[in-house]
């Protein structure tokens, strides 16, 4: 039985400016980054919450904000006899406050009038860049039925993972004794918590707070983060703050190794994280593209999205994103390849040939490896970028090496004959 959600408002975390991202978000906020061909990582969260029965969200934002407030307003749209809502909550200037978003407790400070929902008992505070499924109802009954100020949802890591999560001590009840924000190897005694090779809880940075405990906390500390300062403060002064266990799968997708592996691992037979699932589908932005069209092509573990023109190529373990067009002779390896917001017209293709630049798409004869091809670049004929495995990070004006993946950033040209 699914707990009564009536009463709880979604507040997702738009993220700062995401540098461990970038060049992804030099032109958008990481929410809005597009996620397996089709998706937005804000698409994620706020389905989770649809799907629980939360329909009173808010989405935070600061940098680069545009495109995500696009997708946004054009995705979700709740009946005119529905309560629901998604609503963008923009950093602004007020007579209260002159600055930006100082971090996760600061953005909501700042936005505290615009909290205070009527009839809202508890609000839940997610992440806009983690790929999971979490029915938000059974953490929401957890937290009620311990009687929680605040609730956090963990995972089992083990030592090798613990400096990248917050990690917090739990008696058998599951009542945070103590929490450390992201400890080194070293000092790791005393904060097991079960048994086994991970014996180590880690702080999915998604809470569930009493409404009335998170507004008084916020009016009454001056600290800007969850993890560093409002969850440590709490448990010292001896709230009732919980562990709420998570065992499904979960991956935080901020940093660019992981979220190209993710999104490669949605090409492979038995994916960790599944978008076929027909009971908890994610919702995106309905955009009526046509169906693909594959001309006499390879394509061996790949993901194709709505809209996409592939000819006479042959793709490997690749992610092809909407409106792409791949010409012939093209060979993709391990390749995330975002897609285009537009097709072009036969005039602006012939202004490209006076211009002397490719049309938008990936040139014939092309060669491309570990790569990342953000939207609307414009790939020549008989370009090559190889694997840089094992490489120093580097950047010029036309593309990013990052933990060995070559980015080409959203909209560059890469001119025909080009070696990476």
């Amino acid at each position: 039985m699914k707990a009564d959600m009536h009463g709880v408002l979604g507040l997702i975390l738009g993220g700062g400016a995401g540098t461990r991202l970038y060049p992804l978000t030099k032109l958008r906020a990481k929410p809005a980054v597009p996620l397996a061909g089709h998706y937005r990582l804000i698409d994620v969260p706020i389905s989770n919450c649809i799907h629980s029965g939360i329909n009173r969200i808010y989405v935070l934002t600061q940098f680069n904000s545009v495109s995500l407030h696009r997708h946004i307003t054009r995705a979700y749209h709740f009946d005119s006899f529905s309560e629901g809502w998604v609503r963008i909550l923009a950093a602004e200037q007020t007579p209260k406050s002159a600055g930006w978003y100082q971090g996760t407790a600061d953005a909501l400070r700042k936005q505290l009038f615009q909290l205070q929902v009527p009839n809202s008992t508890d609000l839940i505070i997610l992440s806009g860049d983690h790929l999971y499924r979490m029915d938000y109802s059974k953490f929401i009954r957890f937290h009620r039925e311990h009687e929680a100020d605040i609730t956090i949802a963990v995972k089992p890591v083990g030592a090798e993972d613990t400096s990248r999560f917050g990690i917090l001590k739990a008696d058998e009840e599951s009542r945070i004794e103590n929490f450390v924000e992201k400890p080194p190897i070293d000092e790791l005694d005393g904060l097991e918590s079960l048994k086994g090779d991970t014996p180590y809880m880690g702080s999915m940075g998604i809470y569930v707070f009493r409404s009335e405990v998170l507004i008084n906390t916020l009016l009454g500390e001056s600290g800007s983060d969850f993890g560093h300062h409002i969850i440590p403060t709490a448990i010292k002064k001896g709230m009732r703050v919980y562990a709420y266990p998570f065992e499904g799968y979960w991956e935080d997708i901020g940093t660019m190794r992981a979220f190209y592996e993710v999104n490669l691992d949605l090409a492979s037979p038995n994916p960790a994280f599944d978008f076929f699932d027909v009971n908890w589908p994610i919702y995106t932005r309905a955009r009526y593209l046509p169906g693909s069209r594959i001309i006499d092509s390879d394509i061996r573990k790949v993901v194709v999205a709505p809209g996409t023109i592939i000819e006479q190529s042959s793709i490997r373990q690749s992610v092809v994103g909407l409106r792409s067009i791949v010409r012939s002779g093209v060979h993709l390896h391990r390749v995330v390849m975002l897609g285009a917001d537009y097709y072009e017209s036969a005039a602006e293709k012939a202004e490209n040939k006076k211009l002397g630049l490719p049309d938008i798409g990936v040139g014939a004869g092309s060669v491309i490896e570990a790569a990342i091809l953000d939207k609307n670049v414009r790939i020549g004929r008989n370009v090559v970028i190889r694997n840089h495995a094992g490489e120093p990070d580097a950047e010029t004006k036309s593309y990013t090496i990052k933990d060995g993946i070559v980015i080409i950033p959203k909209s560059v040209t890469i001119p025909e004959g080009t070696i990476i």
